[in-house]
């Protein structure tokens, strides 16, 4: 019988609690993008509340604010498992977002007849701000769970493959809403309290079955990378189902039809690597990117000193190039990452020249993105497309999806020998933001409405979905629990920033009007503004800011692409020495 670990039914096992973990993530992942479908009913919130366009992006604001205190996650894991920290990040949204529920249903001015009573606008943005902390907790549990279920060379493709399914969030909350009220905004508020909370009890099991160590990931089975490519065929097939049956608004036994067909695709992801664990076969395959195993016979005694004196010589080779450079005072040379890998503390990132260039292209980039679609409501209603608003939210969430899942690109072409960095594929995704800004800024209609919505979405999915991997090579994935969320703190400052600039814009265009809201009979006067002038100098505003992004991350990438060529090259000689196995058995 073959020892656990090596082909028995321990690597079955092993195999089978990784895909458990990595289907768990994706669930989620896939619930608890809440902060995605604030559109669905920020209208509605607004009209309730009787505030201005400036306050409501300040509720928005107060949602990512959230996010300036995620790296309390991360401290949160040294004291506590990660069950522990998943439950909590549970109950932070059900109280939160319960809290926001019951204020617009049980103390709204319409519910007390003759009352002047209003919701109370510091609890709202209070419960706000918890919500935000809430999905920064649940996302630093998937990235986690994926760094240590995953070895170093699969590690991108399940975290992007988890990191995915967040950005098809709300589309899962539209069929959600369209099965349960499709008339009610205030569902949405109900829903992002119930079902993060039902998914974390669903992924409870197989999370308590994860390693707190990753000494078990030196070696994995070949056909690892089989199940991720049918895994990502599942995942497109679900975008584009939710692409077709979300972006329309259907009611009754057809909604609850295709809500019951997206949860089926959601669960198919156990069947394919349940499949290929029956039709396991150890093949002692050996991670490139992990040391060779000392301890198995048929490898060579000297090939970890030898990959690790060539490893020296290209990275001495690489420092004494970078020291050259720096001495001539070039810009693009001074003080960039000479290997990948290396563990910045917070102290050291700080400082790191790199990680402010990154940053820039961060909070120019996909912080924009995410403002755009904070304020995809109040777009559509000034452009007369209110109809339209569930099918833009359709499609900004499904290409969001797609652009996360191409962020796995560079982890296949590497693959297939086509390696490129991956800062370099960050900068190639910021390209279509911009675009999308300016054809939006010089023609507004419902078709120029809908294809801008596509880029920014595909866009911006690409870079949320890429950052948590940048962040682990370029200042090392031990650290990733407080690095990643030092650097999401750009995203509190741009969605104060870029909201205020449209609110002050929309503002500025609009009028008082009294408006009555179909749903509680609220009769209020407030500022709205309808045209094509509501919001035609912020997209040429936030234009400008991602053509900033763009070239911050062209910066980064010049600079990072020797460390990323100094590493690919340590990898090939890796690859090169284990082609040529020494038997210590023959005489």
């Amino acid at each position: 019988m073959p020892p656990l670990g090596r082909g028995g039914g321990g690597d079955e096992g092993e195999a089978w609690r990784r895909w458990a973990v990595l289907v768990s993530t994706v669930w989620i992942q896939a619930l608890t993008g809440t902060n995605f479908d604030f559109s669905a009913y920020s209208s509605a919130l607004k009209s309730s509340l009787g505030i201005s366009q400036e306050a409501l992006n300040c509720l928005a604001t107060a949602s990512d604010l959230g996010k300036a205190f995620g790296w309390s996650s991360g401290l949160a894991l040294l004291y506590m498992p990660l069950h522990g920290v998943l439950m909590v990040s549970a109950a932070l949204g059900l109280a939160a977002y319960a809290a926001q529920y019951c204020c617009l249903i049980f103390l709204n001015p319409s519910s007390a007849a003759g009352s002047s009573s209003s919701i109370p606008y510091p609890l709202v943005f209070l419960v706000c701000l918890i919500a935000g902390c809430s999905i920064c907790w649940f996302n630093t549990v998937c990235f986690v769970l994926c760094i240590r279920s995953f070895s170093a060379s699969n590690r991108p493709l399940a975290l992007s493959l988890s990191i995915s399914f967040n950005g098809l969030s709300a589309a899962f909350y539209t069929l959600f809403a369209n099965a349960f009220s499709p008339t009610s905004p205030s569902v949405y508020l109900l829903l992002n309290a119930v079902l993060p909370l039902a998914a974390s009890i669903l992924a409870l099991p197989a999370i308590l079955l994860c390693h707190t160590q990753d000494s078990n990931l030196q070696s994995v089975p070949r056909y690892d990378r089989r199940v991720f490519l049918g895994l990502y065929i599942l995942a497109f097939i679900t975008g584009i189902y939710l692409v077709v049956f979300g972006s329309f608004t259907t009611t009754g036994s057809a909604a609850w039809v295709i809500l019951t067909g997206a949860m089926v695709l959601l669960a198919l992801p156990l069947i394919i690597p349940a499949c290929s664990s029956c039709s396991y076969v150890d093949t002692h395959s050996i991670d490139s990117a992990s040391p060779p195993n000392h301890d198995d016979p048929h490898k060579p005694l000297l090939a970890s000193n030898n990959l690790q004196n060539e490893s020296n010589a290209v990275t001495e080779k690489t420092m004494e190039q970078q020291v050259q450079r720096t001495s001539c005072g070039t810009i693009l040379d001074k003080g960039r990452l000479v290997v990948l890998g290396e563990e910045h503390s917070a102290k050291r990132l700080i400082g790191c020249v790199d990680f402010w260039l990154y940053y820039t292209a961060y909070f120019c980039g996909a912080t924009v993105g995410l403002v755009y679609s904070n304020n995809l409501g109040q777009i559509a209603q000034s452009l007369h497309q209110q109809s339209q608003l569930t099918m833009l939210l359709a499609v900004y969430s499904s290409f969001s999806f797609f652009g996360r899942l191409l962020s796995a690109l560079p982890d296949l072409l590497h693959s297939w020998k086509a390696s490129f960095a991956r800062t370099g594929w960050l900068a190639a995704a910021l390209v279509p933001m911009p675009m999308a800004f300016f054809l939006m800024w010089k023609q507004q209609d419902g078709s120029t409405l809908v294809v801008g919505t596509a880029l920014i979405g595909l866009s911006s999915g690409f870079i949320f979905a890429a950052a948590v991997s940048v962040t682990s090579e370029l200042f090392g994935p031990n650290s990733i629990g407080v690095n990643h969320n030092i650097l999401i703190t750009n995203i509190p400052l741009g969605s104060l920033l870029y909201g205020q600039i449209a609110a002050m814009v929309y503002d500025a265009n609009g009028q008082r009007m009294t408006v009555t809201d179909n749903h509680t009979g609220i009769i209020d006067t407030m500022i709205v503004c309808m045209g094509m002038k509501c919001y035609s100098t912020t997209f040429f505003v936030w234009g400008c800011i991602t053509f900033l992004g763009l070239a911050s991350s062209m910066v980064l990438f010049i600079r990072t692409k020797p460390a990323y060529a100094s590493t690919a090259a340590s990898r090939s000689s890796c690859k090169h020495l284990t082609k040529f196995p020494v038997n210590r058995e023959t005489p």
